[in-house]
């Protein structure tokens, strides 16, 4: 039976660390740790590195065991008096900031009652909570019949290389547990996950019009763009005031966020959208796709640029289930696949489209490339394959998910929720019988991935409070 009194204990010990949490997470989230691949002992850079070595430190401090494996990932544990691994998978690495902010993305401010920076959300402030929720239910004296391990992952935003490297060299990997890492209350089920370039090469333009000299946009493939820049060059010396025009007639229109300016020679054409995660693009305004759809009003030398411009427009635009490019696959527990162009880069000899789908559960990664193929080969474009993450899906009323649910209806009240299936994609792939806990509740804006990402102090201390009582359920003796 659970000892409510003693999770009051926890509770109370969790208000006394509510400013050195917030001090943690402050510094944290100072460390812009995008992490980016590299040789030697830092394998996701400096900065990477700093913040995991902090993070190790801290569990150090606090009286925890730790684990290094050489860089790409470890954990922090809480010894049990038994056999058996809890595991609270998270991860320190975060997503590029961009720009827009209306406060510095890593000055991990406190104001207005939120914690400010990236990674405030998604996933240093999930990760500190239940750092803290471990903290303290080892000062309140709880003494867990299984360990509990706080993994740290390195790379979840990028290739999971590091996850894959971890894995392979630690011992005993949990029998179950969660991660902080996406809503509340339970996630049961994720889609599957394909990142892919679509890729097109130019042929040399030949005399003299309107040439796009390069096109930019976007900064992660999991990521809706929120900013688009072309540069445009007319080679037989002409002026650019239509071009000029017709943008002001767009923004006028469409409320588009376009200007233009002079580069040199050249006219520089940039688009804002609104950044969102790549799992909810419907939340976001991909800029990539509004710079494609006004190109589209323009006449260009290059045929094979004309050609990539329609065929973006024709075939993707703003859909964002895959609907005119093959694959608008769907299913009941899933809903329609999610279709998303992270990153566009066209030059005078190639263009590429980065795409991140999401999947359903009952479908495959093949059966998306195959109705694809289909409509790049009548362009005569090609695919290059970057990662594929197959769906989970774990019985909504498996000890696990029932388990959870009943920690999170009393903590929040809240007995409308079911447990839920996303398009995210987070940690519990890596490990059996794992699933997505937190960290947003719901009816919360998803501010990931997004400029001025923020966590307000209530929720940490809310998110602590429930990580704690999981942990206590999950890692204590059973009754005899």
């Amino acid at each position: 039976m659970t000892d409510k009194g003693f999770l009051e204990k926890v509770n109370r010990r969790i208000d006394e660390n509510k400013t050195e949490m917030l001090a943690s997470l402050s510094e944290l989230l100072s460390i812009p740790s995008v992490a980016v691949e590299t040789d030697g002992p830092m394998p996701f850079g400096e900065d990477v590195d700093r913040v995991y070595r902090r993070m190790l430190e801290m569990g150090r401090a606090a009286g925890f065991d730790t684990f290094d494996a050489d860089g790409y990932g470890g954990h922090i544990d809480y010894d049990g008096t038994e056999d058996g691994v809890i595991g609270v998978i998270g991860h320190l690495d975060v997503v590029p900031e961009g720009d827009g902010w209306d406060f510095d993305p890593y000055g991990g401010q406190v104001a207005d009652g939120y914690v400010q920076g990236r990674g405030a959300s998604d996933d240093k402030g999930p990760v500190v909570a239940s750092f803290y929720a471990m903290k303290a239910l080892k000062e309140c004296g709880f003494e867990p019949a299984k360990t509990i391990r706080l993994v740290l992952g390195l790379d979840e935003e990028t290739n999971w290389n590091g996850m894959r490297y971890y894995l392979e060299r630690t011992p005993d990997l949990p029998e179950a547990g969660f991660t902080p890492d996406a809503d509340f209350p339970v996630i049961r089920a994720e889609m599957g996950i394909l990142v892919f370039d679509i890729v097109a090469k130019l042929p040399k333009s030949r005399g003299k019009g309107l040439e796009l000299s390069s096109l930019t946009g976007g900064t992660a493939a999991n990521a809706v763009p929120d900013f688009a820049r072309a540069v445009l060059y007319e080679t037989s010396g002409g002026k650019y005031t239509l071009i000029r025009e017709a943008a002001a007639d767009c923004a006028e229109a469409y409320g588009w966020d376009i200007s233009c300016k002079g580069v040199g020679k050249g006219l520089e054409i940039s688009v804002r959208g609104k950044a969102a995660h790549g799992a909810h693009p419907d939340l976001g305004v991909n800029a990539v796709s509004i710079l494609m759809e006004f190109l589209g009003r323009l006449n260009f030398l290059n045929d094979g640029v004309t050609d990539f411009v329609n065929f973006y427009n024709e075939r993707i635009g703003f859909d964002l289930h895959g609907e005119r490019i093959g694959c608008a696959l769907e299913d009941e527990d899933s809903g329609k696949l999610v279709f998303n162009v992270g990153k566009a880069e066209v030059d005078k000899g190639a263009a590429k489209l980065t795409v991140n789908i999401r999947y359903p559960v009952s479908a495959g990664g093949e059966e998306v490339y195959a109705g694809i193929m289909q409509v790049l080969d009548e362009y005569g474009y090609g695919i290059v394959k970057d990662l594929e993450r197959l769906p989970i899906n774990i019985d909504a009323e498996s000890e696990l998910v029932t388990t959870l649910m009943d920690i999170y209806r009393a903590q929040t009240g809240d007995t409308e929720s079911s447990p839920l299936v996303i398009g995210g994609g987070t940690y519990a792939r890596a490990m059996d019988n794992i699933v997505a806990f937190g960290a947003r509740f719901p009816g919360e804006p998803d501010v990931g991935h997004q400029r001025n990402e923020k966590i307000s102090v209530e929720n940490m201390v809310k998110l602590t409070r429930i990580y704690a009582e999981a942990l206590y359920e999950l890692a204590r003796a059973e009754e005899e």
